[in-house]
């Protein structure tokens, strides 16, 4: 953190498109700057006791893609007064808490990246979690984030102190003010388990699989997998030929496409190292195909049927008995649910050890549960494959903006902000990965990096006219999500006859963009004031130093994809 209240003057802002030339070094060939102790707060507020409650410019939740891609953009934007708030002991998010057998990405390696730390070192073209997580922990080395973390520090509240303009932060560690708060936490990062009768009552080790007991061995052992998305369907062939008995209840079937994966080989990556536009013209291309792929989602769900034709031999050829077949085969149309990519799948559930039990999980009795249809199955371990609370994210309810109102209260009608970036009556509160800004098809962090573009504008926006806060006016909030849904209603989310956790408890997509990443970039590349009421700079905050009665103007933009740390 600065030691200066003067705010810095911003560095180029990264707004190259996703098929901008890379860096001319990828992130693993260069070396971690030395680290050095974290910087002097800008200023300090008082508490109610005799202890200084430390002030930063910035305060970033948590420490996966979009927090650890903040940070990075921060420092880019010579933004250096900013602290990353962590409530576990490492980096990493969904990829570090999700550690279970078999966890893998389902997006392109090469795509599955920040476009500023371009990887020519991928393992293989679907990597699994201990690479991504490694490539997380690099990147966090590199541009110099390290000193920036608080680790197993928990937000706890944040609340919007209209009178000194500021947000006030509480944590597990301790409390600080910031100017603007970030919310990285991410929609994957609180596992949902089922309120089932009985459950409390089972003898044997329950977990999720976004908390995985790697201390209980499974072997030999009569196992329960609740649950067939997209962790169950890695799991279960991990698991499957160690254990005893494999029961999987099934809720909805899901449609699966062959995973094309394979290693990536020597010479492959060679040459990326060596020559870093190809590894752009891969990622180029893999990012094109799926830009092709939208509008079937869209605007055009019929043209859908041929990749469903094709999930449908994929089926056909996995799964030998008619009646599993049967009981595998969705009955609504291909994209409505999230697509599973797998070629070991279909084989695991067909094995003789595996049984799959229609309807899902109904209740438990002791070591007995029960399905469903009313069959009944022992097991030893349960693990629920479940999903997370996505559309009533838990960080809603501590976060408080003016007036004392909550996101919780805010949104218990759905979900909704501006750009899926900004929410009326929470000034200074931005979010990455927030409503309406999930894919069906792409990577996220294609999107994660239009948001932090978002971002960056925004607080440089601020310095440059003097403003200290900024928050969308309710109409324009308004106005794009009415249109949001109304493009929504076309998609194959809506219409495609089936019920998934992309839709909130009144029926609406509030997860899902319904557009390309083109289009969210083009939305989200500058920050329109008309859009925004601000708030003024006040000289006279308490127990803040004076601002300055100038601000710097942004500098302009580059497109370079240089690579400063």
């Amino acid at each position: 953190m600065a030691s200066s209240s003067k705010r810095p003057r911003p560095r180029a802002s990264d707004d190259a498109s996703d098929t901008d030339a890379a860096p001319e070094k990828s992130v693993l060939e260069q070396s971690a700057p030395e680290q050095s102790a974290p910087e002097t707060p800008a200023g300090e507020a008082r508490g109610t006791g005799d202890a200084p409650v430390p002030h930063v410019r910035v305060a970033v939740i948590g420490s996966g893609f979009g927090g650890i891609g903040a940070a990075v953009r921060l420092r880019r934007a010579g933004i250096t007064d900013f602290v990353v708030l962590e409530r576990a002991g490492s980096v990493g998010g969904t990829w570090r808490d999700n550690s279970y057998p078999g966890c893998a990405c389902d997006v392109p390696s090469h795509l599955y990246s920040f476009s500023f730390a371009p990887n020519p070192d991928w393992p293989r073209s679907f990597s699994g979690q201990p690479d991504i997580r490694a490539y997380l922990e690099r990147v966090t080395d590199v541009f110099g984030v390290r000193p920036h973390l608080r680790l197993d520090t928990e937000v706890t509240e944040a609340r919007w102190d209209a009178g000194r303009t500021l947000w006030r932060i509480t944590t597990t560690a301790g409390r600080w003010t910031a100017d603007a708060v970030v919310s990285a936490a991410g929609p994957l990062a609180d596992p949902r388990i089922p309120d089932l009768p009985g459950l409390d009552s089972f003898p044997g080790k329950v977990f999720h699989s976004a908390r995985w007991d790697h201390g209980y061995e499974l072997a030999g052992r009569r196992v329960a997998v609740v649950g067939t998305g997209a962790s169950a369907a890695q799991i279960i062939p991990a698991i499957q030929p160690a254990v005893g008995r494999l029961t999987v209840f099934q809720r909805t079937p899901a449609w699966v496409l062959p995973r094309r994966d394979r290693t990536i080989t020597a010479l492959e990556k060679r040459l990326h190292r060596r020559l870093p536009f190809t590894a752009s013209a891969r990622r180029g291309a893999l990012f094109a195909l799926r830009e092709l792929q939208v509008d079937a989602f869209v605007r055009r769900p019929g043209l859908l049927r041929v990749v469903q034709r094709l999930a449908e031999r994929h089926l056909a050829a996995g799964v030998a008995d008619p009646a599993l077949r049967a009981r595998l085969t969705p009955d609504y149309r291909i994209g409505c649910k999230r697509i599973l990519l797998s070629n070991t799948y279909y084989p695991a559930l067909s094995a003789a050890n595996t049984e799959v039990v229609p309807g899902g999980l109904r209740e438990v009795r002791g070591s007995t549960l029960v399905g469903a249809d009313g069959s009944e199955h022992e097991a030893d371990a349960i693990v629920f494959g479940t999903g997370f609370h996505v559309t009533d994210m838990p960080i809603g309810s501590r976060v408080f903006g003016t007036g004392g109102t909550s996101f919780a209260e805010e949104w218990k009608e759905g979900m909704e902000a501006l750009r899926g970036s900004t929410v009326h009556g929470f000034p200074n509160f931005f979010f990455v990965i927030g409503p309406n800004t999930g894919l069906g098809n792409s990577s996220m962090i294609l999107m994660i990096e239009s948001q932090l573009n978002y971002l960056i504008d925004a607080l440089t926006r601020l310095d440059g006219i003097g403003a200290t806060a900024m928050q969308p006016t309710a109409r324009a909030q308004r106005r794009w999500n009415l249109e949001l849904q109304h493009r929504m209603d076309r998609t194959v989310w809506t219409t495609g006859g089936c019920r998934s956790w992309y839709l909130d408890r009144s029926g609406r997509n509030t997860v899902l963009w319904p557009g390309s990443t083109t289009s969210f970039r083009r939305a989200t590349r500058r920050v329109d004031l008309t859009e925004y009421e601000l708030i003024l700079r006040r000289e006279d905050r308490p127990g803040l130093p004076a601002a300055p009665a100038t601000a710097a103007a942004p500098a302009a933009t580059t497109e370079t994809g240089e690579v400063l740390v």
